[in-house]
């Protein structure tokens, strides 16, 4: 009887056990965090001088997700929209971005797995060029817009960390502003769509610093066959310091270089106070 009591239990281990790392299996797995960053100066009587000032930014960040014992299909659609005032100026826009990412990979029992992917990014409004005064209108929603589809290999094992190098087939889409896709080469015209092939690198982590800190970080490397010692270069970082469930403090820092855009390296930063929250 103890036997019998005793192979139950191993039985209904082994089977709860199961469940448990199935529980994930053939099922659409949704999230939606979306959020408010904000930071604010104001002087009233202040002897040395200084502005008021107000800047905020609008994040969303959608993903879907399923899994069979061989395939993943993940899907990301972010957002963030934000703009800044100082003193008595305008509001100006400080982040203008969507982007969509979808990526299909095979288990095939390898060290990596073969995978298909489609990116599409642009801007959500008009971008001003405000070094000049009046300011210039440079971009506006697709236009330009970017759209990348790539086959290769992935290595998808760790939670906290991919990455996945594959070939890779470019296109930039334009209308107004055709600085972005115009071929250099061609004096006679000046074309709206550009269509280049080469390879692409794209390497996600994420990484715990503190109890309540964490880092994530994404980079992609863009380079074309005609101009292989040139590379497309976007590393994103993050650092989130979480006070409670819904107010964070957020460190941003993003390095950019496209010589399509400019021969200069870009760079973004920004230190805010974040209220978010989980709709699913």
């Amino acid at each position: 009887m103890k036997k019998i009591t005793f192979f139950l239990m191993i039985l209904s281990f082994c089977f709860v056990n199961a469940q448990e790392q199935d529980s994930t299996l053939h099922r659409w797995m949704p999230s939606f965090v979306a959020g408010i960053n904000m930071s604010q100066v104001s002087f009233k009587d202040w002897a040395k001088g200084g502005e008021n000032s107000v800047a905020w930014t609008l994040k969303g960040n959608f993903t879907l997700n399923y899994k069979s014992e061989n395939w993943r299909f993940k899907n990301q659609l972010k957002g963030e929209y934000g703009r800044t005032q100082i003193g008595d100026n305008d509001f100006r826009t400080t982040s203008n971005e969507v982007f969509l990412e979808s990526v299909l990979s095979l288990n095939v029992g390898w060290g990596v797995d073969p995978y298909v992917s489609n990116m599409l990014r642009t801007q959500i409004s008009t971008g001003y060029n405000y070094k000049v005064t009046p300011e210039v209108k440079i971009s506006d929603f697709f236009d330009p817009g970017y759209i990348t589809q790539s086959i290769g290999f992935t290595y998808d094992r760790h939670e906290n960390f991919t990455t996945r190098l594959g070939l890779a087939f470019k296109e930039t889409f334009t209308k107004d502003y055709r600085q972005y896709s115009d071929d250099n080469e061609t004096k006679d015209k000046i074309e709206d769509f550009k269509f280049e092939t080469g390879l692409e690198s794209v390497t996600e982590a994420q990484l715990n610093l503190a109890e309540n800190i964490d880092w994530k970080g994404k980079l992609r490397l863009f380079t074309r066959f005609e101009n292989i010692d040139v590379w497309d270069v976007r590393w994103d970082n993050i650092i989130v310091a979480k006070v409670n469930s819904w107010l964070n403090v957020n460190f941003e820092f993003i390095m950019l270089y496209e010589k399509a855009q400019s021969l200069k390296t870009q760079m973004k930063e920004a230190l805010q106070i974040g209220v978010t929250y989980k709709f699913l």
